[in-house]
């Protein structure tokens, strides 16, 4: 017997350099048949060619202007005929032909809403996100330990408990976040799928560093995620630098890059003063 469909929402941005990379390797996927539903914001960058040449059952283009991530990813979840529905941003290349098959698996579970993958930077990545892949996704990851963690990079959703309730289209940040902490306040798990693995990093800028981690600390701050304790600058920025600056500097030096350790401590910088400053505008 034939595997049931299963539909695959893809967000894309001016990423051609990737989905010559990320288009083939779904095609070449063990797990047949799937769907392709592709959501561009606009790319000038030669990516509606090759999204074009990929043959997708959905293919809509909406202006840079016109993106929000939850108001996209609902789209997305609306157009999808099955039931079992995974995400993949087009700058994260399935590892490998067995990516879809895990995470296709882990959401027969009626009780698990939502499955994500393992994440491994790509060759350029800087030390300071490479570290923080090592914490999120690494053998040993840390965030197996954290009160909660999810990436929606390469992901699953199941349609039935999104039917519920959606991403929350006022946040422009932290969506994913916060529609996983409400599938588990209602009783349903979340996954991690470390044999489905997809390569996926940024080098942000330190500007870039600021503003992401401020849009996320004022998404988390509008949907109740963090306690007024959490929101002081001692824990924010001082104790949180501290924190970053040991892990960092553990990590450069056992993968012999401390040269990049001074980056490291000002992309740090920046993150921990746009978290506070984040919370502090929610």
């Amino acid at each position: 017997m034939s595997d049931p469909l299963i539909s695959i929402v893809m967000r894309s941005y001016n990423e051609a350099w990737a989905l010559k990379e990320t288009l083939p390797a779904l095609a070449a996927q063990a797990y047949a048949p799937f769907e392709l539903i592709v959501i561009d914001s606009g790319s000038s960058d030669g990516s509606q060619d090759l999204i074009h040449a990929a043959s997708p059952a959905h293919f809509i283009q909406i202006t840079p202007q016109e993106y929000n991530p939850s108001r996209v990813m609902n789209h997305g979840m609306r157009l999808a005929k099955s039931d079992r529905v995974l995400f993949l941003n087009a700058d994260a290349t399935p590892q490998g032909p067995n990516w879809l098959r895990p995470l296709a698996d882990a959401l027969l579970d009626k009780k698990t809403a939502a499955c994500f993958s393992r994440q491994i930077p790509r060759p350029d990545c800087e030390a300071v996100f490479a570290c923080d892949y090592d914490r999120c996704f690494g053998p040993q990851r840390e965030s197996s330990t954290w009160d909660h963690f999810f990436s929606m990079v390469s992901s699953g959703l199941r349609k039935d408990v999104w039917a519920q309730r959606g991403f929350r289209e006022d946040l422009q940040y932290a969506e994913d976040d916060e529609y996983t902490r409400w599938c588990k306040a209602n009783g349903y798990h979340i996954r991690y799928v470390p044999e489905s693995v997809a390569m996926h990093s940024h080098n942000y800028t330190p500007a870039q560093a600021r503003k992401r981690a401020h849009g996320d600390a004022r998404a988390f701050a509008q949907a109740g995620s963090i306690s007024a304790k959490d929101r002081r600058w001692t824990k924010t920025v001082l104790l949180g630098l501290l924190s970053d600056a040991r892990h960092d500097l553990r990590w450069c030096r056992r993968n012999k890059r401390l040269s990049e350790f001074l980056h490291a401590l000002r992309i740090r910088w920046n993150q921990r003063l746009g978290k506070y400053t984040g919370f502090r505008t929610a």
